[in-house]
């Protein structure tokens, strides 16, 4: 979605209440500055011994301030501003349609699933408060299987972001030989931040003997790393001048979280997104394109809520890509349900509506497109993507 327009708006109307604030503060500091002339001297002329008219004085302070005629200097400026702003909602209801309900379709959801990966969503975000009362609503007890697990993960989560290592590394040395199986390394990127962390707070020879009995044992196969951290031990007290001062960043924390919790739902066999979020971010992504389809559909008169696949592409990103996509290289129409991809027996794939028309009536034999084998209808078989 182009944003530009929107920022560049945003970025006039900024400017220009900028200069409304700075001149309705002038005219403000101006006003004062004369009604503090004004009681200056007439509290003078209480103190003199010669009489002054103060009635007069005031006249001449109303006269001043019709000079410097504040309101319409305030309302000119506002006015301004008001111009851009009334410019900005317009650019806004632009690019942002108000009534996204166009691209509604009516979806038989499966209400059972539907409250668990609602309840799994707020296990996995530590809202076990909500979804302990919408399992309880819902009646759905066997969501709540997970939550023992969610509030594991998230008491070892809080404890790293609290720089307690200890529960994250009495869970990883409890799963080593499944961390070992996938290739991950998690137990010793623990070790490093617990022996940077000494490093940095306590001695060189505390440092030391940690690595001895923690690191000693990942050398054989991390050698390149373990020899990285006995050269911060040349840096003690100074670590973040060195040439390893890279291992003292933040981010090192941030990454472990995510990769605790991407283990972590592996291992309970949870993805490491929600189901939810990843629903909805894909849905935010392809709205633009659904309303515009909606938009188009009503100005043919056309009802696209029947449809079983939309007539345009909805591009999103590689991130919501899980399944593999066919297409026909024959018709270029997608595989779906009711025309599923099928396995030639020369290795070729079509869609089976192509194989169907390409067959010869009675035989039901038809020649492959890429290849002289023959086949027949019965030989080909279905590809499950």
């Amino acid at each position: 979605m182009e944003l530009s327009t929107v920022r560049d708006a945003f970025d006039r109307v900024a400017k220009k209440q900028k200069v409304s604030s700075s001149k309705s503060q002038e005219v403000i500091d101006q006003v004062g500055h004369e009604i503090e002339q004004t009681v200056a001297k007439m509290q003078s002329t209480q103190d003199s011994s010669t009489p002054v008219d103060q009635k007069s004085i005031l006249a001449a302070l109303k006269s001043k301030l019709n000079t410097i005629s504040p309101q319409n200097q305030l309302e000119g400026s506002q006015k301004e501003l008001n111009v851009n702003l009334n410019k900005c909602s317009k650019v806004l209801e632009k690019v942002f349609n108000p009534d996204i309900s166009k691209a509604y379709r009516n979806v038989d959801f499966d209400i059972h699933i539907l409250n668990q990966i609602i309840a799994n969503h707020f296990y996995r975000e530590g809202l076990f408060d909500a979804a302990d009362c919408l399992i309880k609503e819902a009646g759905e007890p066997e969501a709540i299987s997970l939550k023992c697990q969610f509030v594991e993960m998230h008491q070892i989560i809080e404890a790293v972001r609290s720089r307690n290592l200890e529960p994250a590394l009495n869970w990883v040395s409890a799963n080593r030989e499944k961390l070992t199986q996938v290739g991950c390394n998690l137990e010793l990127k623990l070790h490093t931040l617990c022996f940077v962390d000494i490093l940095q707070k306590k001695s060189r020879s505390e440092a030391l003997n940690y690595a001895r009995i923690n690191l000693a044992p990942f050398a054989s196969v991390h050698m390149y790393e373990v020899q990285k951290l006995m050269g911060c031990l040349l840096w003690a007290g100074k670590l973040d001048k060195s040439p390893y001062s890279d291992i003292t960043d933040i981010t090192h924390w941030e990454k472990l979280v995510d990769e605790l919790i991407q283990q972590f739902c592996s291992f309970m066999g949870q993805s490491s997104s929600s189901a939810l979020g990843v629903a909805i971010a894909a849905g935010v992504e392809g709205l633009p394109t659904l309303l515009k389809l909606a938009n188009v559909m009503a100005v043919k008169k056309q009802e696209w809520q029947a449809m079983k696949q939309l007539p345009v592409p909805v591009d999103l990103g590689k991130e919501f890509q899980f399944h593999s996509i066919f297409v026909c290289p024959v018709s270029r129409d997608q595989s779906n349900d009711d025309n599923p991809p099928m396995l030639l027996p020369c290795g070729h794939v079509l869609c089976n509506q192509s194989i169907v028309k390409m067959s010869r009536k009675g035989t039901r034999t038809f020649k492959c497109p890429y290849c002289p084998q023959d086949a027949s209808v019965s030989e080909c078989r279905q590809l499950y993507l």
